[in-house]
């Protein structure tokens, strides 16, 4: 315990003005989380199941490449030196020997712990023990921290997550920082030194637009979680990222819901953070997940957070810069009954103001391609008309045309 109090004591003091590891996180993140669908309800078995999921079906061809273990996955007790212990029952063989699968197959490791001194499930966090456990993870080979809010009473956020994100920086095992606070001392303000995203709302619920009370906190659907952080586009770009949450598709929604929130995710920069469980998903959920050409707006090089145009009528229009003048355009039916698009390229100029950015049709004529169907549709010399069901999208890519 005490070689180990000075390696600590050694680390604090080399890196007492560290920052984050800024190579990382480029584009948002993608990859897979257990707790939507699992809780604290994991294993080793489980883990793997997931990770030959990620291969067999063209996740990891998709760009999904994290395979994050949330709460759970610790014994409820620190060992006798203060080290977390994986849960021997759930992780027989231990985190290293997960690690290493999960690498062999070309993907990455990630792991949750939390600020306070419990976990939200009520095992060891990581209050006190920062340093420590950090090089348990660089250790295991992990890749990824997701980094929790609770248990944290009298605990100053931007305090806490800065001695973590320099206890990372102080083993040089490259790791993406997760901050799981939940948008409550707005992290969009200060974070972007410390981590590499950050939550902006509490947890999200497999549902369109609804609350789900849990008496003392709430759970929020797709729309209230898209409609209640608007303004804080500016703080995100390469390398730090607004997180509005993992994502719900294939938990339970209908197939245009799935589609609306995917498309809403990536309109938005968000990390793609799968919660559902992918080694039993449906071939039209995969559908969903896998559309290269939708995934390709999340990831686009820019890095550009995409914007809500206009709303009427539960129509709603929005927009993101793409690089190479290429634009994204989402148009979201938000009602319950099937809507008709008639939308006038002339009349409806688009501004991003925030980023200098604009789409004015008086000089160029650009292609325009459905993603979901992989068509191309029209120019933007006619009209864009279209059929749009309930709660689903359109959502499309301008490129200049060459007529």
């Amino acid at each position: 315990m005490k070689k180990t109090l000075l390696v600590t004591l050694a680390l604090i003091s080399s890196v007492s003005f560290a920052q984050k590891n800024e190579s990382l996180a480029k584009t948002p993140p993608m990859g897979w989380n257990s707790w939507n669908t699992f809780q604290t309800n994991i294993s080793e078995e489980l883990v793997r199941g997931v990770v030959d999921a990620f291969v067999k079906d063209g996740l990891k061809d998709a760009g999904y490449n994290y395979i994050v273990l949330d709460d759970g996955w610790m014994a409820m007790e620190r060992d006798a030196k203060g080290d977390l212990v994986p849960d021997p029952k759930k992780f027989p063989n231990g985190l290293k020997s997960l690690s290493d699968y999960i690498h062999s197959k070309g993907l990455k490791f990630g792991i949750y712990n939390c600020a306070g001194d419990k976990t939200c499930g009520g095992y060891p966090g990581s209050r006190g023990h920062e340093y420590q456990d950090a090089l348990m993870y660089a250790s295991w080979g992990v890749d990824y921290l997701k980094y929790d809010w609770c248990n944290t009473d009298n605990i100053n956020a931007e305090v806490a997550y800065t001695t973590m994100s320099k206890a990372i920086t102080a083993t040089s095992r490259p790791m993406v920082f997760s901050l799981c606070e939940w948008g409550g001392t707005s992290p969009w303000t200060w974070a972007e030194k410390i981590g590499h995203l950050w939550r902006t709302t509490g947890d999200i619920y497999p549902c369109f637009d609804c609350e789900v009370s849990h008496g003392t906190w709430s759970s929020w659907g797709v729309m209230r979680i898209v409609n209640m952080r608007e303004g804080i586009r500016k703080y995100a770009g390469p390398g730090h990222w607004n997180d509005p949450d993992m994502m719900e598709v294939g938990n339970g929604m209908s197939f245009a819901e799935d589609r609306a929130h995917f498309a809403l995710w990536c309109m938005m920069a968000a990390p793609l953070i799968m919660g559902n469980d992918v080694r039993k998903v449906s071939k039209i959920t995969l559908s969903i997940l896998t559309n290269k050409d939708v995934v390709a707006i999340d990831q686009d090089s820019m890095g550009v957070q995409g914007f809500r145009v206009s709303r009427k009528d539960s129509m709603e229009v929005w927009a993101k810069p793409l690089a190479n003048k290429e634009w994204a355009l989402c148009f979201l039916n938000t009602s319950k009954k099937v809507q008709n698009l008639n939308f006038n390229w002339l009349a409806n100029p688009i501004v991003d103001s925030l980023f200098d950015y604009s789409l004015n049709m008086t000089g160029t004529i650009y292609s325009v391609k459905d993603l979901y169907q992989n068509v191309y549709l029209t120019t933007t010399k006619k009209p864009l008309q279209a059929v749009i069901g309930a709660h689903d999208v359109l959502m499309v890519r301008l490129r200049k045309s060459k007529d």
